[in-house]
């Protein structure tokens, strides 16, 4: 019953929001065609609820076939990374076409962060329980690591360290997703969203410590 609730509630949310922001999306597909040569959207599979590999949907913030021109994995100083799409990133704006990945019930507003199959395929059998909840377009990961491009930057082997270091400490976070999951948790990680995407910072969580002291240890084992 509560994830019925749950879903409802989304639904009605993502369909009102869909009304109400119907321009912006215009105006970031402007934007996209006149700044960069190729399509508005960018498509990538994805994994998803239970293994499911699905579909997710951006708005492309990096040069046309950028997936086929070097990593899978994104720092902060990446060419690829298109004037307009630099800005669509801080701000998040990228993903809203993810909107139809949560009404097509492939993702929820709050849940983790779906990763690509190649990055699934390393995960340990105590990581794929993170599979049991539904991905979302933000999660308490997200909030916690808004600078991982930026870090990943000052690495020397960022491939290597996001592989080894940066996955199993983005899973142990979304893990709250699986243990704490309900509608008072999503609606907590949604409201500290938008106050991290409106007011361009972020609430001091729960977490700090513990993300802080990560990324000690990962600059530390893995910096340049």
């Amino acid at each position: 019953m509560g994830e019925m609730i749950r879903r409802t509630l989304e639904i009605v949310t993502v369909v009102v929001g869909l009304l109400l922001i119907w321009p912006v999306f215009l105006l970031i597909a402007l934007v996209i065609v006149v700044t960069s040569p190729g399509p508005v959207l960018f498509a990538q599979t994805r994994v998803g609820l239970h293994g499911k590999p699905f579909t997710i949907f951006k708005f492309r913030s990096m040069v046309s076939g950028a997936d086929k021109l070097g990593s899978s994995v994104t720092t902060g100083d990446d060419a690829r990374i298109t004037s307009v799409g630099r800005f669509l990133r801080r701000t998040k704006l990228d993903e809203l076409p993810q909107l139809w990945n949560v009404l097509s019930g492939d993702m929820s507003l709050v849940g983790p962060r779906p990763e690509v199959p190649e990055i699934v395929a390393h995960y340990t059998p105590a990581m794929y329980r993170i599979l049991e909840a539904r991905p979302g377009i933000t999660s308490i990961t997200s909030l916690n690591l808004q600078d991982e491009e930026i870090l990943l930057a000052a690495l020397d082997d960022p491939d290597r360290a996001y592989l080894e270091a940066m996955v199993p400490f983005k899973v142990l976070l979304a893990m709250k997703h699986v243990d704490q999951g309900s509608i008072w948790f999503d609606i907590k990680v949604l409201v500290l969203t938008l106050y991290s995407v409106l007011l361009g910072r972020w609430w001091p969580l729960s977490e700090l410590r513990q993300v802080t002291e990560f990324k000690n240890h990962l600059l530390h084992d893995y910096g340049k």
